[in-house]
């Protein structure tokens, strides 16, 4: 009978990618974590873990074992669910995580409109970037995330986990009020090639998303300041510092002598409802994602 908690562990290193990070994360010490994994080796008779560098890596044998472990996680979701088929009204705690504009815009309302309906249901929200939104899932420290679609994430196919399309989020080009811009009511992104940038921050999700609606529209920004914060870019915007790309879901300080144009070439973010394999079938769940659907036409208009 092969130990739960020891393919939990398996799963871990191939989440985080290092049998450092995973023990980390599952609070234990690195040669607890391996000696975990050695063990289920040994249960089965094949090697898990072989020397790559440095490092370690995942063998054919593990690569293969995990695609029944994220299978085992998937039915104990079920199992749980059927365990409370008859408690249909949403209770408990639910914990929920997103990042920042995710949590202002869509989770902070989708929670005051369940604690009104669902008085039993008690909602914890966390403020996360996109990759840790994954990582709270993966260890069962989150139920649901909204999260950016970027090429970083898991596959849409990946087994752990369960992504949903929730809204596409229309990128704005913002120019300091007076700038030649300014008094269109719709803009071509070529149409500030030539103009100082400002973008998010090398490594961010909306850096991809900013670059890559640059590039589709035939020109390198020539980006002169980065900043992390939508309203401290708009900030640098106000002071005619350059010109940026902000989604329409970020609102922005008023009063700030700044014009948002709608770009004709549509560069947009697509943002996901992610859970864990069968998770989304939980009647708290399943409240929370009804409003977050409910929410969702409105949130960019």
């Amino acid at each position: 009978m092969i130990d739960l908690r020891r393919l939990h562990v398996l799963r871990a290193v191939a989440h985080y990618g290092t049998v450092t990070a995973a023990a980390r994360a599952l609070h234990f010490t690195p040669s607890a974590a391996s000696q975990q994994i050695r063990r289920l080796a040994r249960e089965l008779g094949v090697d898990l873990l072989e020397p790559q560098g440095r490092g370690v890596r995942l063998t054919p044998a593990a690569e293969s074992l995990l695609t029944h472990a994220d299978a085992i996680q998937a039915r104990w979701e079920e199992a749980e669910l059927e365990l409370h088929a008859g408690r249909d009204e949403p209770a408990g705690p639910l914990h929920v995580a997103g990042f920042p504009v995710a949590v202002s815009v869509l989770l902070a309302p989708m929670t005051a409109r369940l604690r009104e309906r669902h008085p039993r249901l008690t909602v914890r929200i966390r403020e996360t970037d996109v990759p840790e939104s994954f990582d709270l899932l993966f260890e069962g420290e989150a139920d649901l995330a909204v999260v950016e679609a970027t090429p970083r994430n898991p596959p849409p196919g990946d087994a752990r986990f369960d992504q949903r399309p929730l809204l596409d989020d229309p990128f704005d080009l913002v120019v300091p009020e007076g700038h030649p811009l300014a008094g269109r009511n719709r803009v071509g992104l070529a149409d500030a090639a030539h103009e100082p940038w400002i973008a998010p921050v090398p490594g961010s999700p909306c850096r991809l998303h900013v670059m890559s609606a640059c590039g589709a529209a035939g020109f390198t920004p020539d980006v002169v300041h980065h900043a992390r914060d939508w309203n401290v870019t708009a900030h640098l915007v106000a002071h005619g510092l350059g010109v940026a790309l902000i989604p329409r879901l970020a609102h922005l300080v008023p009063h700030l002598p700044v014009t948002r144009l709608r770009c004709a070439d549509r560069p947009h973010r697509t943002l996901l409802t992610c859970t864990r394999r069968g998770g989304h079938r939980r009647p708290a769940v399943a409240a929370a994602l009804a409003e977050l659907r409910a929410l969702a036409p409105t949130a960019v208009a």
